[in-house]
Parts: structure tokens; C-alpha cells; sequence
């Protein structure tokens, strides 16, 4: 599970409602304040993840010249959905993320992480035209490793028989020691928040996601791929043969893992501006 550093929006930053043509989805804001955005981007969390994963890096991307909106997606945190999982199959998902764009101010830097790197590519697959680029963040080329799809596996099957307050205190049972005095008022409010019927049909898609690399090439558009000098969920060598295959600008986020966005967000927020200031 991703962990942002703060849930409270820093100053130059605003919560909001991005309202689209497939609904209302929650979202933050920041960008320049005294000239005109270079660029838009939209960012999009991943697997249990919300919009504030990207918090820490809006403001340094409004700094660079960007106009930044991360979204919760719908059934993630404080964005509504629907109670059953067809509502959540990657078609409806990337469809969500067209609407977003067209709401967001065609043309858009997309970049998705984990799961939402999964969801862009779908969108950037269905229709290409509303974005200037594509940026996979710790996001591999099929489905995630198999100690990953264990963990899936037994998320799912809790999810189908306990509430969603059981399951966060037995996920917190399983903690690693290190995250002991970790303050999860918070982590547990946007947990509380997530529809199970979500993250069962997205664990889903994560475990049997098929490999779309040779077809995201073949869109022709300008793509990035980011991680952190670790990962389990994707190996970093897998990572590096989906780039190699994609002819993709590439970075790697020294001390950051799955999470560059929140283990490294300025690092990561400039490696995301020198590739758009490179287009």
C-alpha cells in the first residue's frame, strides 16, 4: 500500500471536483502562478492507491511550468462507484480516463502508476488523440510478479468474507516491523473509503493483465517509463526490457521502490518535467 506523506493539501494546491461526461471525480491541483502552463498533466494512482499519492509532487510540477491533476478513480477513496464489479472492467476504467482528459484540457501528459499505468495504457489504446505522452510509473509490461499475485489472491478472497474494516487490521497484523509506529488514521480513513468491488475487479486485472507492449509501441506516442531502483511488484529488469521495447525515454529514481511518486517526489517530479520539456 502506497503512503503519502500527508493527506492535507500543502498550500498552492486545491481539492476539486473534475466533473467529466462518465461523472464526478475527486481530484487535486496545482499549477503556475504566474504564467501559463506548459503543459497539463493527469495522474492517475494505482492498485488501493488515491490522488494523494502524487501530493507531494504538484507543487514541484507547477514549479517546472506544469499544471498537475490527480484523480481518485472511481471506487478509490473520494470518488464514487458502482457496487458491482463489471463497472470496474479495464474498458470502463479507460473510458473514465478519456473523460478526464477531455475535462482536464485536451492535450495531456498521462501518467499512471502500478494499476493506473495499466488504466492509461488502456485509454491510450482505445484513443491516443487526447494525449501528448504516456508516462508508466513502476508500471510492468503484463501481470505483476508472483508474490504479488499471492497477496492479490488473498486479499480477494478476505474481501469476500469480511468487512473492510477486518481486513485493514489484518493487513496491519502483517505489517513489517518497521512500519510499527506508522500513524494510520488516515491510511485507514481512505482505506474505509475504497469499494471492495473495486479493488477485487482491479486485483483481478493486475493478475492476469496480458502483454500490450508491441501494440502501445506501435501508437507511435512519446513514452516514459519510470521506477525506483527497486521494485517487487514488476523486477526492475523487466521494467527495462518493457522500455528497450517501447523505444522509451527511461528513469530510475535512486532510493525510491514501487513508489518513486511518494518515496522520492521531487526526484520524481523532475525526471516527469525534463521529459516533458524534452518533447
Amino acid at each position: 500500500m502506497s503512503r503519502p506523506p500527508t493527506f492535507t493539501p500543502p498550500p498552492g494546491t486545491r481539492a476539486l471536483p473534475l466533473r467529466t461526461s462518465r461523472g464526478v471525480f475527486a481530484a487535486l491541483e496545482a499549477g503556475p502562478r504566474r504564467a501559463e502552463p506548459r503543459g497539463t498533466a493527469l495522474l492517475l494512482p494505482g492498485y488501493t492507491g488515491s490522488k494523494e499519492d502524487f501530493i507531494a509532487m504538484l507543487v514541484p510540477l507547477a514549479e517546472a511550468g506544469y499544471r498537475a491533476v490527480a484523480v481518485d478513480g472511481r471506487g478509490q477513496y473520494e470518488s464514487e462507484g458502482p457496487a458491482d464489479e463489471v463497472g470496474y472492467a479495464q474498458a470502463e476504467l479507460g473510458q473514465d480516463v478519456l473523460a478526464q482528459a477531455e475535462a482536464a484540457g485536451r492535450p495531456v501528459h498521462l501518467v499512471g502508476h502500478s494499476l493506473g499505468g495499466q488504466i492509461a495504457r488502456a485509454a491510450v489504446l482505445r484513443d491516443a488523440s487526447p494525449f501528448a505522452s504516456l508516462t508508466l510509473m513502476s508500471s510492468g509490461p503484463a501481470e505483476v510478479s508472483a508474490a504479488q499475485q499471492q497477496k492479490i489472491a488473498l486479499l480477494t478472497q478476505a474481501l469476500g468474507s469480511m468487512t473492510m474494516d477486518q481486513v485493514w487490521e489484518a493487513m496491519r497484523a502483517l505489517d513489517p516491523p518497521e512500519d510499527a509506529d506508522l500513524d494510520g488514521t488516515a491510511l485507514r480513513a481512505r482505506w474505509l473509503r475504497h469499494n471492495p468491488a473495486q479493488l477485487i475487479a482491479t486485483g483481478r486485472q493486475l493478475t492476469g493483465e496480458p502483454d500490450r507492449v508491441a501494440a502501445l509501441a506501435a501508437v507511435g506516442l512519446p513514452v516514459h517509463v519510470v521506477s525506483g531502483a527497486s521494485d517487487d511488484t514488476w523486477p526492475v529488469p523487466l521494467i527495462d526490457d518493457m522500455a528497450e521495447r517501447l523505444g522509451a525515454y527511461r528513469s530510475v529514481i535512486e532510493g525510491a521502490e514501487h513508489s518513486p511518486n511518494t518515496d522520492r517526489p521531487e526526484e520524481t517530479a523532475k525526471a516527469l518535467a525534463g521529459f516533458w520539456d524534452s518533447l
